[in-house]
C-alpha cells in the first residue's frame, strides 16, 4: 500500500453487487476523491466470491414472501463476507473503510412497459452487512430513480461518463452480464445515452444448466455453442421479441429472458437439438445487440469503439461473433481503458455511495428516463 496520507476529500469505498446472472459477489475497494464531474476513482482490491450453484438455484426459484424474506438475510450474509474480505486483500481493516455501496441481488425489476405500478426490488439486507462489518452500508439505488419517474437502470452510464468519457468522442460502453446494456458517453453527462440492449448471458446460462444436468452454469468457453447450428426460424422468432422493438430509455430483466423463455425453448427442441438451442442463443444475443446499435446509437453518434465487460467476454464464440457483426466499428476489452472488466460494475456502486455520501446526484435522466437528477441510495448507519 502506498504509506503517503489521502488526499483531502477523499473516502475508500466498498463495492458489492451480484448481477442477474447470479453466480457471484464482485466486490471491490475503491478510493474516490472529490464529487461530480472532478471525481477520481481508483481500484486498489477486487475479489469475486462465488455463490454455489445451490444458492443459485435458491435465488432463481425464491417467489415467496418467506423464501425471499429468508434470503434477504441470506444474501446479507454473503455481502457482507465478500465485503471483509476485499478489505482484507487490501490489507486494510474495516475502520480504515469509509462505506460500503451494496446493489444487491435483482429479484424484480418491473418497469413502466411491464407493470402498472413500475417497481424494482434488490435483496441483501444491508443492516446485515453493516452489523457484520461494523461499516455504514449505501442500498437500494435504483428505487429514487423509478420513484422520478425513471426505469431505475441503467446505473452504470454515470461511472461510464465519469471514468471512461474521452474529450472529442463519442465512445459505446458495452456490458454483456445476463443482461446485455450499453452507455455512450462523451463531453457532456446530458449527451449520455444508455439502455438496456436485450438478452446477454441469460438465455445462455439457462440453457447450459439444462444441457449439462447441471454441471455447468455457462456456455463454458463457448464449447456447447461451437458444437450446434443456428436455428433460422427460432432466431426469427425470438427477434420478435416484444422489448426489442422498444425505444430507449428501457430496462429488462428475468421477466422478459428468463427461465421462463428458457424453459419454452428446451421444451420445443430440448431433447432433439440442446446444442442448436445454444448456437441459437448466441445468435439471439449478437443480433440483438447489433440490431440496437444500428437503430438507436449509429445514426446519432459517430462511435470512437465498443469497449465490452461482463461475463460475455469469457465466452470466445459470443465475443467474435459480435466483432464479426459490428465490424468495421472495433470491439475492444475493457480493460484497455484501465480498469478490470470484471471489477467494472462494483465499482459503480463505490462511486455512487461516495455520492449519496457527498449529496451529489447521480442518476442519469437521459439514460433512465426519469423526470429529474436525484441522490440514489438508502444509508444504513
Amino acid at each position: 500500500m502506498d504509506s503517503r496520507p489521502p488526499p483531502p476529500n477523499s473516502r475508500l469505498c466498498v463495492g458489492l453487487l451480484s448481477g442477474t446472472s447470479v453466480d457471484a459477489v464482485e466486490a471491490v475497494l475503491c478510493r474516490v476523491e472529490g464529487t461530480g464531474p472532478e471525481v477520481r476513482i481508483s481500484l486498489v482490491a477486487h475479489v469475486s466470491r462465488p455463490f454455489t450453484p445451490e444458492f443459485t438455484r435458491r435465488v432463481l426459484a425464491a417467489n415467496d414472501a418467506r423464501s425471499l424474506c429468508e434470503l434477504n438475510f441470506a444474501l446479507g450474509e454473503h455481502f457482507a463476507k465478500a465485503a471483509l474480505e476485499v478489505i482484507a486483500r487490501a490489507g486494510l481493516r474495516p475502520g480504515d473503510v469509509d462505506v460500503i455501496g451494496s446493489h444487491g441481488q435483482t429479484v424484480a425489476h418491473l418497469p413502466a412497459s411491464l407493470s402498472e405500478t413500475p417497481s424494482t426490488l434488490q435483496l441483501g439486507e444491508p443492516a446485515v452487512i453493516a452489523e457484520r462489518t461494523g461499516l455504514p452500508v449505501v442500498s437500494d439505488f435504483r428505487t429514487r430513480d423509478v420513484a422520478a419517474g425513471g426505469q431505475g437502470a441503467p446505473l452504470v452510464p454515470y461511472l461510464d461518463w465519469a471514468l471512461f468519457r474521452k474529450p472529442g468522442v463519442a465512445r459505446a460502453l458495452q456490458n454483456i452480464g445476463g443482461i446485455g446494456n450499453v452507455s455512450v458517453v462523451s463531453d457532456r453527462i446530458e449527451d449520455t445515452i444508455a439502455f438496456d440492449t436485450g438478452p446477454g448471458n441469460m438465455v445462455m446460462d439457462g440453457l447450459a444448466r439444462r444441457i449439462s444436468g447441471g454441471q455447468l452454469q455457462c456456455d463454458l468457453d463457448g464449447s456447447l455453442s461451437r458444437q450446434g447450428r443456428v436455428i433460422p426460424e427460432l432466431l426469427a422468432e425470438l427477434l420478435a421479441h416484444p422489448f426489442l422493438a422498444l425505444p430507449p430509455p428501457r430496462s429488462a430483466g428475468r421477466e422478459g429472458f428468463g427461465d421462463a423463455l428458457v424453459e419454452r425453448l428446451w421444451e420445443r427442441h430440448g431433447a432433439s437439438r440442446p446444442h442448436d438451442l445454444m448456437a441459437t442463443a448466441v445468435a439471439f444475443t449478437v443480433e440483438a445487440t447489433a440490431r440496437a446499435y444500428e437503430r438507436w446509437l449509429m445514426p446519432r453518434f459517430a462511435l470512437e469503439a465498443v469497449y465490452v465487460s461482463g461475463g460475455g467476454t469469457r465466452n470466445p464464440v459470443l465475443m467474435e461473433r459480435l466483432t464479426a457483426r459490428l465490424a468495421p466499428l472495433p470491439v475492444r476489452p475493457l480493460d484497455v481503458l484501465g480498469l478490470p472488466e470484471g471489477a467494472k460494475e462494483a465499482v459503480c456502486f463505490a462511486l455512487l455511495a461516495n455520492e449519496h455520501l457527498s449529496g451529489t446526484p447521480a442518476n442519469v435522466p437521459s439514460a433512465t428516463g426519469a423526470k429529474r437528477r436525484v441522490v440514489l441510495g438508502k444509508l444504513t448507519p
